[in-house]
């Protein structure tokens, strides 16, 4: 179905924004991004290998839907621990719209992976857990939530994050591509293009959002489940996002207002304010030598190379140098 954002009077959120949005006739709210420089400039000065980018961007699509729902001055990081070729993501958001990241990985297991055609992002990850870390500031008091990576996707893990933690019903979709174009005279320059959406069930009258019961792992054998049928509007609201392509969340010409209205017109969709999303790392000069100077004087000249001590930030690659004196 063809339209124009300009019938309704509304301006497109373009790349490197998240749109917020709701759909009452389905008690459903959730947030849309589509990622393009941000992601382009994080991955390009680390020069990672395609599967190892392709997962970090996957990560900072998920951190940037869920980071932008603070309602408060603060940050959302999101960082993995596990025994795969990718053994540590970590992404970083600043409210209002500050995002870094980098990842920590083992280029010979990564390359097998690639060789035996099993790079997946299951296989990347590994086992071992996710932690989703929201902090308000010195004075109040960081809330953690971990998941286990067992052979799972990060979409499974924001579903059962919202589940475990806050029991609320959420479906999730994120998508990487790779965006190749060509100017005259030039030959083909390569770049990223990511997206996402996440919808939540939260419907007025609580008695709908029923679920079931956690299996505690303990129950005697032969013992039924407990099961509660899903409510309609979810089950619809949840085949809906099911039908979205990845190319749907990557391709450029392709708003996240026009996906939005392709999925949810006949309902009838609320937008909000889009948040932008900035890729701006916290480091400073000043920071990372507050730090050296907790160190004794022992493990400080440890670090001297060259008469120099070097400390080059994970985030964006910036070098600042330091006289050991």
């Amino acid at each position: 179905m063809a339209f124009s954002l300009d019938e309704f009077g509304i301006e497109p959120a373009g790349v490197d924004a998240v749109r917020p949005f709701s759909v009452e006739g389905l008690d459903v709210r959730g947030r849309a991004v589509a990622l393009g420089p941000v992601v382009e400039r994080i991955l390009g000065r680390h020069d990672y290998p395609e599967p190892v980018s392709r997962l970090l961007a996957e990560a900072m699509v998920l951190t940037s839907l869920l980071g932008t729902s603070l309602k408060f001055q603060g940050r959302f990081t999101l960082q993995t621990q596990t025994d795969g070729p990718v053994s540590m993501l970590v992404v970083d958001f600043s409210s209002p719209d500050a995002l870094r990241a980098y990842a920590s990985f083992d280029a010979e297991r990564v390359e097998e992976a690639v060789s035996s055609g099993n790079a997946t992002p299951q296989m990347l990850l590994g086992h071992g857990h996710l932690a989703m870390t929201i902090d308000q500031g010195r004075h109040m008091q960081r809330y953690q939530g971990l998941v286990e990576l067992d052979g799972i996707s990060l979409e499974e893990v924001a579903r059962r994050y919202f589940a475990r933690s806050e029991q609320i019903p959420t479906e999730v979709r994120l998508a990487v591509g790779e965006v190749f174009t060509r100017q005259a005279g030039e030959g083909p320059s390569h770049g990223w293009s990511a997206g996402g959406v996440l919808i939540q069930f939260l419907p007025e009258a609580p008695d709908r959002m029923r679920a079931p019961d956690l299996d505690p792992g303990d129950a005697p054998e032969g013992t039924k489940a407990h099961a509660v049928d899903e409510d309609d509007a979810w089950i619809e609201a949840k085949a809906l996002v099911d039908t979205v392509k990845d190319l749907e969340l990557t391709d450029p010409d392709i708003s996240v207002e026009r996906l939005l209205f392709r999925l949810f017109h006949e309902r009838g969709v609320r937008l909000f304010d889009p948040q932008p999303i900035e890729d701006r790392c916290q480091c400073s000069r000043e920071k990372v030598a507050g730090v050296l100077n907790n160190f004794g004087s022992e493990e400080l000249a440890d670090m001297v190379v060259d008469d120099k001590i070097v400390v080059t930030c994970e985030f964006c690659s910036t070098r600042y140098e330091f006289d050991p004196k």
